[in-house]
């Protein structure tokens, strides 16, 4: 598992996540780089179904892959991915919520603290 993948957004995406578990001593961080060094055909993707499912009125979930738009969010939630569809960042920003990238939650709770892991 130590391999790193070929695209080097996520590769570096890794190591700045392993590097900010050290430091801030947040195992959180770790667990989705290794979630993040999967093989091609075992990445993860996540409808917002699923987040609307699993989440409550403005909580932090953390998709180690990307966010599709099938489905609808009727909650502002935080939500932090590799990559969004287009549908799906329109649909989070309708419901009042936020789409951002992984490293963003890092430096905005580098404990990750209540933040969820959506896979």
């Amino acid at each position: 598992m130590d391999r790193l993948p070929e695209n080097p957004v996520v590769a570096s995406l890794i190591k700045a996540l392993k590097v900010a578990a050290n430091k801030h001593e947040a195992p959180i961080w770790r667990t989705i780089s290794k979630k993040l060094q999967r093989p091609r055909r075992r990445k993860i993707v996540v409808n917002l179904s699923k987040i609307e499912r699993y989440t409550k009125d403005g909580e932090a979930v953390v998709v180690p892959g990307k966010v599709l738009g099938a489905g609808e969010l009727t909650r502002p939630i935080t939500v932090a991915a590799v990559a969004f569809s287009k549908s799906a960042e329109e649909k989070i920003k309708a419901a009042k919520g936020q789409a951002i990238r992984i490293m963003e939650l890092v430096e905005q709770n580098p404990k990750g603290s209540k933040v969820r892991i959506i896979a």
